[in-house]
Formats: C-alpha cells, sequence, structure tokens
C-alpha cells in the first residue's frame, strides 16, 4: 500500500520522534480554554503555518477535543488547496500517512462512500505537495493513538458545501463510530511579502487585517454561513482555505450544530512580538474554531 510521506518535518514542525512530542507537550502545557464546550464535537478550524506560530492554537483545539472524546475513529482533514486546481475535491483514498510519530492508516470504506456520493474524487497525486493536512497529523497520532484519518483536499469552490452536507450525511448514517471533521485554513495574509496592502503598510494596517479582515471569516464561520464564508473570502483574501473551512461548517450544520465556538485568534506578528521581541510589516492570521 502506499505511503505519503512527510514533506515539511524539520520546517514546520520537529523531524524528530522525541522533539516533535515534546514540543506538542509544550503546546498542551499552554493551551486552555475555559468557557463551555459542545457536549459532542463534530467539527473544528485549525491553522497550518510552522508550529512556532500556529501550534498552541492546533493543540487547544485537539485538546479540546479529546476533553470530550478521549477516543476518535476517524478524524476527516479537509486541506487547503494551494496547489491543487481540480474541480472536485480530492481524496487520499488508502494507506498510511508518516510522520516522525510513525504511520497513521487511512480510511478506505469511508473514502469509497465519499466516493461514490460524488463529492469528491480520488486523486493522491494532489496530496504530494501539499502540508495543511500534514502538520496536523502529529497532533492526532500523539492524542489519539488508533485513530484513522481521511485527507481530503477542498478548493475554494460552491462544491465544497455539497461535500461537507454529504460527510455529514455519511456521518450520522454511521452513529455507532465518532468521526471528527477538521479543516484547515490561515487567515489574512497581509502585507509586501504577500502584495495584499489594501490599508498600506504598518501597525495600523496590520491591525485592521487581525480585529477587521480575519473577524469577517471568523464571524461566518461562527454563525454557521458556509456560501458566505467563501464569498468573503474571494472578495477580501481573508483566508487561504476557505473551501476547507466551508466544508466543515457544512458538516457541522448538516448535524445541527447551532453555533461555533472561537478557541483562540492570533497572527505571526504577535506571536513574534511575544516570543522574539520584534515586529514585521507582514502578518498571517490563525484561529482556532471548535464546532
Amino acid at each position: 500500500m502506499q505511503t505519503r510521506k512527510a514533506i515539511v518535518a524539520d520546517q514546520f514542525y520537529p523531524g524528530q520522534h522525541d522533539s516533535c512530542i515534546e514540543q506538542i507537550n509544550e503546546f498542551l502545557d499552554i493551551s486552555s480554554f475555559d468557557e463551555s464546550l459542545p457536549e459532542t464535537v463534530t467539527a473544528g478550524i485549525v491553522p497550518h503555518a510552522g508550529w512556532v506560530f500556529s501550534g498552541a492554537l492546533a493543540a487547544m483545539l485537539f485538546s479540546c477535543i479529546r476533553q470530550q472524546h478521549e477516543k476518535i475513529h476517524t478524524f476527516i482533514l479537509f486541506g487547503a488547496a494551494h496547489s491543487y486546481f481540480g474541480n472536485l475535491p480530492a481524496i487520499y483514498d488508502s494507506g498510511f500517512w508518516e510522520t516522525p510519530l510513525g504511520q497513521i492508516t487511512v480510511n478506505e470504506e469511508l473514502a469509497e462512500s465519499i466516493i461514490n456520493a460524488g463529492s469528491a474524487v480520488k486523486n493522491q497525486q494532489a496530496h504530494n505537495n501539499e502540508h495543511s493536512i500534514e502538520v496536523q497529523i502529529p497532533f492526532i497520532q500523539y492524542l489519539f493513538p488508533g485513530s484513522k484519518i481521511l485527507p481530503i483536499l477542498v478548493p475554494p469552490r460552491e462544491n465544497a458545501i455539497a461535500l461537507g452536507e454529504s460527510i455529514g450525511t455519511i456521518i450520522s448514517q454511521n452513529s455507532d463510530i465518532k468521526i471528527v471533521c477538521i479543516a484547515s485554513t490561515d487567515l489574512t495574509h497581509y502585507g509586501p511579502r504577500y502584495g495584499f496592502i489594501p490599508m498600506g503598510i504598518g501597525q495600523k494596517a496590520l491591525e485592521w487585517a487581525h480585529k477587521v479582515n480575519d473577524m469577517k471569516f471568523i464571524e461566518l464561520a461562527l454563525n454557521m454561513e458556509p456560501l458566505e464564508l467563501l464569498s468573503n473570502a474571494a472578495e477580501n483574501g481573508n483566508a487561504c482555505g476557505p473551501g476547507a473551512a466551508a466544508a466543515a461548517v457544512a458538516v457541522a450544520k448538516k448535524l445541527s450544530v447551532p453555533k461555533g465556538i472561537l478557541l483562540g485568534h492570533t497572527n505571526s506578528n504577535e506571536v513574534l512580538i511575544k516570543n522574539r521581541g520584534q515586529a514585521s510589516s507582514d502578518s498571517v492570521g490563525y484561529a482556532a474554531i471548535i464546532f
């Protein structure tokens, strides 16, 4: 069976087993969420930057899931389609994914059900150079040993919603196993480096990206509006994986989740200032949301 090897270990996250676990535990030690969580978690949204920037938010989300469900049978992982431009979402339908923590099994039966529903296509090659799903997998391997995964790259098209609705139906028909859907997206990429400076350059512009532009996307996700989320991202450039996020929101909406919960929201500039005492003229937004 085919194994998808890690491509960003030692770049986005540690490349060695022990270092990986050590950093996850460091994130878990500083992650806390004091407000009420949903009794049953159906989906979530996490960022996918290097762990130094967004790992704490990812750890917080997976930790919150574990508080509610110690065992998850399968995580369906909706990835941002940075370099995949196919018409339909692309499923990695069989085999294994490998990280410094070992191999994790792809849920082939679930993949077949989704493909047969017509909402996605088999395309393992589409995943070869995409990092947005890979950076989540060590958290799953460490916190949910024995879980399976189903990676799906989701372009920013309306059929992302059809995918989510279809998966919501499949989940409801398989209530004997626990399935959670995780979407991966970063938020506004602001600054000269990204060629996006509608409010100019400087601290006020970065604050706008964080407090205004990011929040437009976050509020649509929290309010369960996947179609508006897609169109808003296209108009305002406030997410690199809006298709993935729309699919997760559509799943949760199909499963009658009334509203999302924002676990945390930060950006790369805030992290730089906190960790290194230096600011940047560029910034990328990150949020963790649970449904």
